[in-house]
């Protein structure tokens, strides 16, 4: 057991039971246990194998390298068209998390035995991407705004390009790109801090959300 772990747990306020009955089916395999990405990560050795989050909806388990697995059950869901490695399994009830135990126990004893081997995914060439109609717009007639999403890494760009994409309506599309405007200008990628007071530099921790607004 490890104390951020617990840290974590102790301060969530949705899918609790659900994400401490998984955390504790996860251990019974034999995984190490810590914090990545601000969420409880597993590990065998060095290498990542599973970490498990709360949404709005419901909780996962997510296989790093999911897409490798055999999925017998055929539960294994791919989240986003781009997603190229990892996998989950979706839970909205401890019923479904303490029906499934064996066949996610099955899935990590398998994950680990491809860790060991050194098998890796084999990945898409993904560096082209399509930009949203709106956005290449925009980009059209702003100079400026074009330059600096260009001067963007492109991860960075793939990331706000995801989220610009992501609404049905262009108009939800149009107000996403011109709130992000400012940021894109000033080089931020969509996750990056921009009050200044992050402890995980570049990344935003949520430091943000304890700012005074005088």
């Amino acid at each position: 057991m490890n104390a951020t772990v617990d840290e974590y747990l102790s301060k969530v306020t949705k899918w609790k039971p659900e994400l401490s009955r998984l955390r504790t089916i996860i251990n019974e395999c034999g995984l190490s246990e810590t914090i990545k990405w601000g969420v409880p990560c597993f590990t065998a050795g060095t290498n990542n194998i599973v970490i498990i989050n709360g949404f709005k909806e419901f909780c996962c388990i997510s296989f790093f390298k999911g897409a490798l697995l055999k999925d017998t059950s055929n539960i294994l869901i791919k989240q986003g068209e781009n997603t190229q490695s990892a996998r989950i399994i979706k839970f909205i009830s401890l019923q479904d998390i303490n029906k499934t135990e064996k066949i996610i126990k099955k899935y990590i004893k398998e994950a680990v035995e491809i860790e060991n081997a050194g098998i890796k995914v084999p990945l898409k060439d993904n560096t082209q991407i399509e930009l949203a109609a709106e956005l290449v717009e925009i980009l059209a007639h702003d100079t400026k705004f074009k330059s600096a999403f260009e001067s963007l890494t492109p991860g960075r760009q793939r990331a706000y390009n995801l989220f610009f994409t992501s609404p049905v309506q262009s108009s939800t599309r149009i107000t996403r790109i011109e709130k992000y405007r400012q940021q894109i200008l000033d080089g931020k990628g969509i996750n990056d801090c921009t009050c200044g007071l992050s402890k995980k530099m570049p990344n935003c921790d949520g430091s943000h959300k304890f700012l005074r607004v005088e």
